[in-house]
């Protein structure tokens, strides 16, 4: 058995992948979904660790985000690679992390995740607009972990 079907149908998990391809269409950000149970250390720590498992880092204009979820727990954290925090304020994603305690304090882990990618893939096309050549660079399924 999934043990985030508890958490997450496949329509949720659809619905989440729908969010970063359409995100996507706007940016030449790549945005990625993590999501774990537990997560026994600080969040952004963990993320840190998952975006270089997830070789994020790889991307040619440095522009990936991780948004992570560690359900069980109750702890998140969204990261962005060198190539945006270059460029964008150090404040950058705190209206993302309003926008997904909002739903998050109700469970609503699907919506948190979908208004966040939206969110985020917005903000981006200010700084990374999308190109007509973009490669997508990196999977936009969502990566789960224990």
């Amino acid at each position: 058995m999934d043990p985030f079907s508890k958490h997450f149908s496949a329509t949720d998990k659809s619905r989440i992948t729908e969010a970063v391809r359409l995100a996507e269409k706007e940016t030449s950000g790549e945005i990625r979904v993590h999501i774990e149970s537990k997560c026994k250390i600080d969040p952004l720590d963990r993320a840190a660790h998952v975006f270089k498992i997830l070789k994020m880092h790889q991307t040619e204009r440095r522009n990936g985000v991780l948004i992570y979820l560690a359900v069980d727990h109750r702890k998140f954290a969204i990261i962005g690679d060198a190539g945006i925090n270059s460029v964008v304020p150090d404040t950058f994603w705190n209206d993302v992390k309003m926008k997904m305690v909002e739903y998050f304090t109700k469970g609503d882990f699907t919506e948190g995740l979908v208004a966040a990618i939206q969110l985020a893939g917005s903000k981006l096309k200010d700084f990374f607009p999308y190109q007509s050549d973009d490669i997508n660079e990196l999977s936009d399924e969502i990566s789960f972990g224990k």
